[in-house]
């Protein structure tokens, strides 16, 4: 018996016959009182559950689910939170982005199972990876700064913790595997963000990124740029390309893609130079996309026709590395 029940002047001492209405409206009170404890365990086990994992003197409070101090909320971290917490966006993203078959055997492929090992995922959105890859983590933290994916994500199997990805409130060394999976390109600052994902991966562990657009293989020019740029009128005319027209979804997704434009984008270059200093031992697998464990031997697959049609006119050569859509990297910290 809930304790709190007895106590409620509304819930009688005695039995006692009760009109249907008056029946009804007692279990809704009943049920709202234990969801609402449940609840609360739920947020102070979250927090419990963290602390270990957290720095001396981190900054985190309770609620639905820890969250640390940040000092600066940008422009883009407030596209990120509105855009990842939008319940029928989020929902329809948990159901189908990033959850083909040959993400999972590419992921297992380097990870092996997840079981009983510390997982942190940096960007964890709704839950996708976790979702894909299945297994039983030891604890899988997912660090994201939009609500409504924390919940999502929570549902998942994540231990949820909204912070800056630049920034964490986590120890360093606690993760056998760091995962930035499609998030790295949604951050202001890509280096730095990576630098902080590093600083979490334990001697021998592993730092992994996937899903994020490779620099060279957008980098439009002329007609295909004057193209991809009007794309977007004629996708909203015709309602289409991947986005509701309901609530300007468009509008806020591209404004949470920072660094997904011609001219931007992950670079070898940036992961050599940010990760090598740091102790890594980096490969990297250019693919785009639909590919499995065959991507450790090269195999990149080929990107859609309208992107090789962009690329040809951009003098971009659609079989090269360099076209390929995003970069698989598997980056092992060195043990001392």
């Amino acid at each position: 018996m809930n304790d709190a029940l007895l106590s409620d002047p509304c819930v009688p001492t005695r039995a006692e016959s009760l009109d249907p209405p008056v029946q009804r409206r007692d279990h809704e009170r009943a049920d709202a009182t234990l969801a609402m404890h449940a609840q609360a365990g739920a947020e102070d086990s979250y927090l419990q559950r963290l602390q270990p994992f957290l720095k001396p003197g981190a900054a985190v409070r309770g609620g639905a689910f820890p969250e640390a101090r940040i000092n600066t909320f940008t422009t883009g971290m407030r596209a990120n939170a509105h855009y990842f917490s939008h319940p029928k966006w989020m929902d329809d993203w948990l159901v189908s982005v990033h959850r083909y078959p040959e993400l999972r055997e590419r992921w297992l492929s380097v990870v092996g199972s997840l079981d009983d090992k510390v997982l942190v995922d940096v960007g964890c959105g709704p839950g996708n990876l976790l979702a894909a890859l299945g297994g039983k983590p030891k604890i899988a933290i997912g660090v994201d700064i939009a609500p409504g994916s924390l919940e999502r994500a929570a549902g998942v199997g994540y231990l949820p913790l909204r912070a800056d990805a630049h920034d964490m409130p986590l120890r360093s060394g606690i993760a056998d595997v760091v995962a930035i999976n499609g998030s790295l390109h949604h951050l202001d600052d890509m280096r730095r963000a990576l630098v902080e994902a590093s600083r979490l991966v334990r001697p021998g562990g592993l730092l992994i990124l996937d899903h994020d657009p490779q620099r060279s293989a957008w980098n439009f020019r002329g007609i295909a740029l004057l193209l991809w740029r009007l794309r977007l009128p004629i996708y909203r005319w015709l309602r289409r390309g991947g986005h509701t027209a309901a609530d300007d979804e468009q509008v806020w997704a591209l404004a949470t893609e920072l660094h997904h434009r011609p001219g931007d984008g992950l670079t070898r270059e940036l992961v050599h130079t940010t990760l090598r200093p740091l102790g890594f031992d980096i490969a990297i697998y250019p693919h785009s996309h639909y590919v499995g464990k065959d991507v450790l031997d090269g195999v990149m697959g080929r990107p859609p026709l309208k992107i090789r049609l962009a690329q040809r006119l951009s003098g971009i050569d659609p079989r090269s590395a360099e076209a390929a859509l995003s970069l698989f990297v598997v980056a092992r910290r060195r043990t001392l």
